[in-house]
C-alpha cells in the first residue's frame, strides 16, 4: 500500500499538470483548481500488495487523474441539469383552476351556441356539426348530405357566420 508521504509527493509533483488537465475539461482555471483540491481530499492510493515505490506512485498518479476527470465530468453534468432551458415538464406545473365566474361564462356561451344551432335548418346544422365538431372534410359532408361540395361549404359558412354575429351582438 502506498503511504501518505508518497501520496503527497505524487500530488505536489503533478498538481500543475492536474490543474491544466481539469482546465481543459471544465474550461475554467479557478474551477479546475477547486476540482484538483477536491481530488486530493478523495485521493486514496490503490493497494499495490508490495509493489515497488516507483510502480505504486505511477498507479497513484493514474488514480489521481481519474478522480480529477470524474469530478470534472460530474461538474459539467450538474451544470447542464441546473441550467436547462425551456419549460418544466407539464406534469410538474400547477393546474390553474377556473373560477366559478369563468365556468358560468363558458357554460352560458355553450348554451347560447347550442340555441343558435337549434334554430338553424337541419341540413345546415348537420353540415356544421360534421365539419367543425366531427372533423369531416367538406367532401365527406357533401357525400353524407347528398349535396355538392360548394353547397356544403356554403352551409358551414352560413352557420359559422350566424354563430359569430349572434355571439358578437349578445356581447355588446
Amino acid at each position: 500500500m502506498v503511504d501518505m508521504e508518497t501520496r503527497h509527493q505524487v500530488y505536489f509533483a503533478n498538481r500543475t499538470a492536474l490543474v491544466a488537465y481539469a482546465t481543459r475539461i471544465v474550461g475554467s482555471r479557478e474551477t479546475a483548481e477547486d476540482i484538483v483540491q477536491e481530488a486530493f481530499i478523495r485521493f486514496a492510493p490503490a493497494n499495490t500488495n508490495g509493489a515497488s515505490a516507483e510502480k505504486s506512485s505511477g498507479l497513484s498518479l493514474a488514480y489521481l487523474y481519474r478522480i480529477v476527470r470524474n469530478l470534472s465530468l460530474d461538474l459539467i453534468k450538474r451544470r447542464r441539469i441546473e441550467t436547462r432551458d425551456g419549460e418544466p415538464p407539464y406534469w410538474s406545473m400547477p393546474i390553474e383552476m377556473p373560477t366559478p365566474e369563468d365556468v358560468v361564462l363558458v357554460t352560458d356561451e355553450i348554451r347560447r351556441v347550442s340555441d343558435i344551432l337549434a334554430d338553424l335548418p337541419q341540413e345546415v346544422r348537420v353540415a356544421l356539426e360534421m365539419h367543425r365538431f366531427g372533423g369531416y372534410t367538406l367532401e365527406e359532408v357533401a357525400a353524407h348530405l347528398d349535396i355538392s361540395v360548394a353547397t356544403a361549404h356554403r352551409h358551414v359558412r352560413t352557420a359559422m357566420m350566424r354563430v359569430a354575429t349572434t355571439l358578437a351582438r349578445d356581447a355588446s
